[in-house]
């Protein structure tokens, strides 16, 4: 074709140049091949200079050397109040090892073991001819060598000994119907018919010393009984049931026989009341007896 005609072609970029790869046509017959090359590469924002990358490490290398100095103050911050607390902890158990709680826990413990070291007698006349061989004697044994007179203060006339007991420790305001412990009292009532006339009007018949108080509720309890020095139980959750309806072990042992007009009746309902030693442990308030 003449130079300078007016018609054009057009030609296919050929593929060594980058524009061919894409298809595209490029009008005219001279083509210059720097006109057809592969445009020129973008500036990568997310990249940056090399002066933007190196400043921008210099801020990473900075966060991260305070980190480790941040980690370490918060430690010893940490640290101090946990001394602060041990501090305190220390000095709150110094301050509690000198309270009365702390001395009359180990007076009950100390009731309780004596009372185990009863078991099995037959008779309290073979251990100390200063107490009577019944129920009574058996709880002052018990608590002998802590200071407390169970039978303190003055009595009523026809008292027996465990109703002149209750009064006395009812005086003291020891008496409670919930949350034993080893070393309280437990008393009982009519578990025996004292006056002879067939009925359940006889009061406070009997006492024990608590032994052990399992988390369920089941107190185990040492008593003078027929036998001589035992161990019973008495369930305080169910009072009225001699065994457990499912696994049948005993929850509460017999008390009182059955008789021509009554029947049996297990020890949670003849139940009366317990009493703790730390109240004992103060002088009695000597007064009309109630």
């Amino acid at each position: 074709m003449a130079v300078g005609s007016s018609r054009a072609y057009a030609h296919t970029v050929p593929p060594e140049y980058g524009l061919a790869a894409q298809g595209v046509p490029v009008g005219g017959m001279l083509l210059a091949r720097a006109d057809v090359s592969s445009p020129p590469r973008r500036k990568d924002a997310s990249r940056g200079t090399a002066s933007e990358r190196d400043s921008k490490k210099g801020v990473s290398s900075t966060k991260s050397s305070s980190t480790p100095r941040k980690k370490a103050a918060s430690a010893t911050k940490k640290q101090g109040a946990a001394a602060t607390r041990k501090q305190r902890a220390s000095s709150t158990g110094s301050t509690a090892a000198t309270a009365p709680a702390a001395s009359t826990s180990r007076v009950g413990k100390r009731i309780a073991a004596n009372a185990t070291g009863l078991v099995g007698v037959s008779s309290l006349r073979s251990v100390s001819t200063s107490v009577p061989d019944d129920c009574t004697g058996l709880a002052r044994l018990a608590y002998t060598g802590t200071g407390i007179d169970l039978m303190a203060g003055p009595g009523r006339k026809g008292d027996n000994g465990v109703t002149h007991m209750y009064r006395s420790v009812r005086r003291r305001g020891a008496l409670h119907r919930s949350k034993p412990r080893p070393g309280d009292l437990v008393f009982f009532r009519e578990t025996y018919d004292r006056n002879g006339d067939g009925r359940r009007n006889d009061g406070l018949t009997h006492v024990g010393v608590v032994e052990q108080v399992e988390p369920g509720g089941l107190v185990t309890f040492i008593h003078r009984g027929g036998k001589g020095i035992a161990r019973s139980r008495m369930h305080l959750r169910w009072p009225t049931h001699h065994r457990a309806r499912t696994h049948r072990e005993v929850l509460n042992d017999y008390l009182r026989r059955p008789s021509r007009t009554h029947r049996a009746y297990v020890t949670g309902e003849l139940f009366a009341g317990f009493a703790s030693p730390e109240p004992l442990a103060a002088p009695p308030s000597v007064g009309r007896p109630r």
